[in-house]
């Protein structure tokens, strides 16, 4: 982005134009996928060649969990390195995607299901980041992220997703980051790069998502916990499947899921992702 006049024209050309921007969940992975050259990252990489250019990214990632909701207000937008025990060359990332004030608040008012603060502190974290800067390596689109309010069951993200839908039309592109299958306590470390290595219970479980999103049965994925035993061991903690929530709840009913990065990883967990649009 260039001086304020470039800002200005920007935020003022977020208007609807009558065409649905495609929304996103991504099996985000490992933060690595964020640097690495594999089947994962070069797919967000084709990805980001294949939709139309968004005029902003919004991102709800697992990584950002708060009481209540928070949208990243700020112009520039620092990256955070959430994690640890990672190579340098990771933590030397630093991707400059300005965000966007005014959308920011745009959004905030489009919400009337709860009240929607603006932070000033948070960022982009890896959720953000490592799949964005894949898409869209010259930081020159606007980035903002969505918390996730912890509290609230996944039918409550589920209602706030829709009344994100008017993003769609003013060319947002809406990512939800996290991963359906995600159980980091029962990785199987020896079999980390064994192809599309899996747990029954895990490959399962992805059958059961995928089934479940071709169908547009919503409603099983929201009481995702009814579909088998084996969603307690997939899901053990709802962060990674949270932000799946807002990607259905923004499915058009004519748009047909598009499945891809459908792996397991380390027995425990997939990257398996969907696009609608």
């Amino acid at each position: 982005m260039g001086g304020l006049g470039d800002f200005q024209r920007f935020t003022g050309s977020l208007r609807e134009n009558g065409v649905l921007m495609p929304v996103l969940f991504i099996g985000h992975g490992s933060p690595m996928n964020g640097i690495e050259d594999n089947e994962f990252s070069r797919r967000w990489e084709k990805l980001g060649k294949e939709i139309p250019e968004p005029a902003a990214v919004l991102v709800v990632s697992a990584h950002w969990l708060t009481r209540g909701t928070h949208i990243t207000a700020m112009e520039n937008p620092r990256t955070i390195h959430d994690f640890g025990g990672f190579p340098k060359a990771l933590f030397e990332v630093q991707y400059t995607a300005p965000g966007n004030p005014e959308l920011a608040r745009e959004t905030q008012t489009m919400v009337h299901s709860t009240s929607v603060e603006l932070d000033h502190d948070w960022g982009l974290d890896h959720g953000a980041w490592t799949v964005v800067r894949r898409m869209y390596p010259d930081a020159r689109i606007p980035v903002l992220q969505l918390s996730i309010d912890y509290g609230k069951p996944a039918a409550y993200h589920y209602e706030l997703g829709k009344e994100l839908k008017a993003l769609r039309k003013k060319g947002v592109l809406i990512i939800g980051s996290g991963n359906m299958v995600h159980n980091l306590r029962m990785i199987d470390w020896a079999h980390m790069h064994t192809d599309n290595f899996g747990f029954d219970w895990a490959i399962e479980m992805s059958h059961l998502f995928k089934d479940k999103i071709n169908a547009g049965d919503h409603a099983a994925l929201i009481d995702y916990l009814r579909l088998s035993p084996s969603a307690k061991l997939a899901v053990p903690t709802p962060d990674h499947y949270y932000p799946l929530m807002y990607t259905l709840a923004l499915q058009d009913p004519d748009e047909q899921p598009v499945i891809f990065n459908d792996k397991l990883v380390a027995g425990s967990l997939n990257m398996t992702s969907v696009k609608f649009g």
